[in-house]
This record gives structure tokens, C-alpha cells and sequence, in this order.
């Protein structure tokens, strides 16, 4: 026995001793190649792979941005994006007699593509964002009243351009009254809402998670573009398989009834200045749908999702991910167990985080 607990010892001040050395080590590095852009820039030189699946991801997004412009697709992003554009220049106060000047000849080209699939291939495009498109271009050309050869070029190819469907009246208005839902309802809610690790052994109704969804929509997205996915595993064989690939699920992944794998879309974007949005994005979407299913009776947890190129390789296989496809994050849902813990998780105080001026 005593001979035990001194390799027990033993091996303990080994382990403490690595770990010193290994920090030492480390912040020398640190130190060194973090006191400078310079040196930072070396230092990664050299460390590539680091970083290689985010970089490779950022260029393989824009090569594909491009790809896709002249391609038949679900969604537009170049068009919703400027339609957004054009959205924000009518809400204006003073709003100008003519605006988007620079860019409505490339809108109006983005918008004979998308006229043009709806005529070759119907059906192959969302209804919805066609007929927004179209509102929005007739309610800019209504009001932009100046005497401009470029919009009035882009006028007459609107025109011409033909589109069979009504206007429907998806254009700027004056935002509805204040919500009945008190200060202290929404309190009360997203305490409510835990990070909830056990579950009950019952299927969760696929028409619980549409419903939050469409509230996920809903969440602020630079320029309307959402430029992400919410893949929704809820066969138990591979909601296991799937909560079993990153670190965070030891001791209670098998227990997970649904997984939900929120993905980034870089293909969104044509340039890397945008490379965040996708994660901003996605992180805003994700608290709405959490939110959402703490009122249809569900619980979840967030599963973080570290930037490691063995479990990237064997998400992006698993899932069949292009290589701009990024993982954000990975949400478990389900019922929440009636004996199940949930751990206190003290917040920081305001002054902690908050800051004025």
C-alpha cells in the first residue's frame, strides 16, 4: 500500500513538473512571437497548418461566391444582398431622390438571373425571396424620381426583364407597436433557459424544431443573407455518432435524442473581410432557436466546436461538407430528464462587463 501511494506521488510531481516545464516553454513563445505583427507573421510562417482549413475555407468560399453567380440555386445571396442594400437606402431619413447609383446595373443584372431561372426551371427558387426582389426594385423605382441615366437605364431592364408575379407588398413599413411580452416575461425566460446535458429517452417531434427555426430566421443577419445551415439529426444511431465526434460530449452524448449542426456558408461572401459574419450570424440564430424551444417545452445545450483539423476532417466526412462549409457549433435538444442537474454557472456582475464611453 505504501509503496503505492508513493508512485502515486511519484508520478503526480512528474506530471506537475511537465506541466511547469511546458508552460514556461510556452509563454517564452509567447512572449517572443506575440510582441509583434512582425514576429507574429513569422511565427505563423512556420506553424502553418494552424490556420490552413480556415484560410482554405475563406478562399474556397469566394472562388465558389463566383461559381455560383451564373448557376440556378435555391437562394441568391448577391441579390439578397443588394436587395438589402436598396432596402436600407429607402428607409433613409432624408431619404435622397436618387441613391444605389453604383450598384443597381450590377442588382438589376442579379435580378434577370434570378427571373430567368424562375422562367427555365420553376420551382428551383425561393418564392419568397424572388417576390421580395421584385417589391423592393418596384418600390425603388417609384421613388427614385431624379433624372439619372443609370437608373433609368436599369428602369427599362427591370421592365423588360418581365417578372410573372404580383407585387405582394414585401417592402420597408413602420415598425408595429411594442410587444406585450413584459421586461420581466423575457427575464423569466432566458433564465429558464439551461444548458441541459440529460434527456429523455422519447423522440423530439420534428415539427417543435421547424417551429423554432422560423423564429431563428428572424434573428439580425448582415445584409439578409443567412449565411448558414441548421443540420437536424434526430435518428438515434447517428444523433450518437454525430454528439460523439467533439470533445464536449464525454460521459452523456449517448443520451442525446436530437443534434443539431449549425454550419457557416463562406460561400456567401466575395470577400475575406466578411469571414466572421458567418459565425455572428449563426451565434444569433442559434440563441432564437434555443429561446424558441425553452417555450415548446425542450430543452438544449451548446456543444463548442474547436478549430481541429481531426475532428474537422471527420465532421466534414460525416456530414459530406464542402470545404467553405464551417461548423459553428453543435446543439443538443431534447426533453429535459425531470432528475437531470444543470450546473449554477454564476455570471459575471454588470461592472464586470459592461462599459460606457
Amino acid at each position: 500500500m505504501l509503496n503505492t501511494l508513493k508512485r502515486i506521488a511519484k508520478n503526480l510531481l512528474a506530471i506537475t513538473w511537465i506541466r511547469r516545464v511546458y508552460e514556461t516553454v510556452n509563454r517564452a513563445t509567447l512572449e517572443t512571437f506575440g510582441s509583434s505583427r512582425a514576429l507574429t507573421h513569422l511565427w505563423y510562417f512556420v506553424s502553418f497548418v494552424t490556420f490552413n482549413r480556415e484560410q482554405s475555407a475563406v478562399l474556397r468560399g469566394r472562388r465558389d461566391y463566383y461559381r455560383n453567380k451564373h448557376r440556378d440555386r435555391l437562394t441568391h445571396v448577391e441579390l439578397r444582398r443588394n436587395i438589402h442594400r436598396l432596402e436600407k437606402g429607402l428607409v433613409m431619413r432624408p431619404r435622397r431622390d436618387v441613391f444605389a447609383r453604383d450598384y443597381i446595373t450590377e442588382t438589376i443584372e442579379f435580378y434577370e438571373e434570378a427571373v430567368t431561372q424562375c422562367r427555365t426551371a420553376p420551382g428551383t427558387m425561393e418564392q419568397s425571396e424572388m417576390a421580395w426582389a421584385h417589391d423592393v426594385l418596384t418600390e425603388y423605382f417609384r421613388v427614385a424620381v431624379g433624372n439619372d441615366a443609370t437608373v433609368e437605364a436599369a428602369r427599362e431592364r427591370f421592365e423588360r426583364a418581365a417578372y410573372p408575379g404580383e407585387f405582394t407588398g414585401k417592402v420597408p413599413y413602420v415598425k408595429r407597436a411594442l410587444s406585450h411580452i413584459e421586461y420581466d416575461d423575457l427575464e423569466e425566460l432566458v433564465t429558464q433557459r439551461r444548458s441541459v446535458r440529460w434527456f429523455e429517452d422519447r423522440a423530439v417531434p420534428r415539427e417543435l424544431i421547424d417551429k423554432a427555426l422560423l423564429l431563428a430566421r428572424q434573428a439580425p443577419t448582415a445584409c439578409n443573407r443567412l449565411p448558414y445551415e441548421f443540420r437536424v439529426f434526430d435518428d438515434p444511431d447517428q444523433a450518437r455518432a454525430i454528439a460523439s465526434i467533439p470533445f464536449g460530449t464525454a460521459g452523456y452524448g449517448h443520451n442525446i435524442p436530437t443534434i443539431v449542426v449549425v454550419v457557416g456558408k463562406l460561400e456567401s461572401y466575395f470577400s475575406p473581410r466578411d469571414r466572421h459574419a458567418i459565425y455572428v450570424d449563426s451565434a444569433l440564430s442559434a440563441m432564437q432557436f434555443m429561446l424558441a424551444l425553452e417555450t415548446l417545452g425542450l430543452s438544449s445545450s451548446v456543444i463548442n466546436w474547436p478549430d481541429f483539423e481531426p475532428l474537422e476532417r471527420k465532421m466534414q466526412k460525416k456530414l459530406g461538407l464542402a470545404l467553405s462549409d464551417r461548423v459553428v457549433m453543435l446543439i443538443a435538444v431534447g426533453f429535459a430528464h425531470p432528475e437531470g442537474l444543470v450546473p449554477y454557472s454564476q455570471k459575471k456582475e454588470l461592472d464586470t462587463f459592461r462599459r460606457y464611453n
